[in-house]
């Protein structure tokens, strides 16, 4: 069994045109649980969960279009999880699960891609890396992780240590491994798994998401995983997943999650 969760229309339409580009491919791979989980801070339904002036731009999606879009999709008979990739907001677990509970999700992946007004990830804040302390910066991103985990809202968390994301690391090993056992240690105990992502390949730290370290840690303490390759173009989709798999079979993993109107199943890995 292969998956691939994590994947965006973004960069093209909400149109089914495009989505069967992105299910092509995933049928082309052999992946055979595919879902598309776009971001939820492009839905004008989640204005009330994340405000900042980068995401108030890009907020021009309604629920009843990408929906419809699923709908058609499923009448066409394409095999397609219907997601979407939310960014964990401290203080609004309110908000978010009642939007959360909204929708038919198959499963809902949680993110973190802001550390208070700092996009960790985004070219745009990239220099304020040299700014800040990276230590502190990444005890305040593995303090979100926790409760994230805590808030059980998500099925899945999205590109675990994507802090690492421009190669920034603290210098301090014992104190980045302190980060992985606490995280680790939340993640152990809610619903949510944890996805390979394939997309760190593609980024400035050329690795995959997580750290053979912290996913040793992730196996050690029972937490189950999914494929993702976090495509934003069709031809990304099951991106680099022999090491995405190598990886996972390299660390003891021998199963899989996979999801369905918010049910899971286990399977063999692929």
């Amino acid at each position: 069994m292969l998956t691939d969760y994590h994947n965006h229309l973004e960069n093209g339409t909400l149109s089914l045109d495009y989505l069967t580009k992105f299910t092509d491919k995933a049928k082309e791979l052999g992946i055979e649980s595919f879902g598309i989980s776009e971001h939820a801070y492009h839905f004008y339904q989640t204005a009330d969960i994340l405000q900042n002036p980068w995401v108030n731009e890009r907020r021009y999606y309604d629920m009843t279009d990408y929906e419809a879009l699923f709908q058609k999709a499923w009448n066409h008979d394409i095999d397609v999880k219907m997601s979407i990739e939310m960014d964990y907001t401290p203080g609004k677990h309110k908000e978010m699960e009642q939007f959360i509970k909204s929708y038919d999700f198959d499963y809902v992946i949680g993110s973190i891609h802001w550390v208070g007004d700092f996009g960790i990830d985004l070219a745009e804040y990239r220099k304020e890396w040299d700014r800040r302390d990276v230590a502190q910066v990444y005890k305040a991103y593995f303090d979100q992780v926790i409760t994230l985990a805590e808030s059980n809202l998500f099925d899945i968390v999205g590109h675990l240590d994507l802090v690492k994301i421009f190669k920034y690391v603290p210098d301090d090993e014992e104190f980045l491994l302190e980060q992985y056992e606490r995280a680790t240690d939340a993640l152990a105990k809610s619903k949510t798994c944890v996805e390979i992502s394939t997309a760190g390949l593609r980024k400035p730290v050329g690795e995959l998401y997580p750290d053979p370290r912290l996913l040793q840690k992730c196996f050690e303490k029972n937490i189950p995983i999914v494929l993702s390759s976090d495509a934003h173009f069709p031809e990304h989709v099951g991106a680099n997943f022999d090491q995405a798999l190598k990886l996972a079979k390299e660390i003891g993993y021998t199963s899989i999650m996979t999801f369905s109107k918010g049910e899971r199943k286990e399977y063999p890995i692929g």
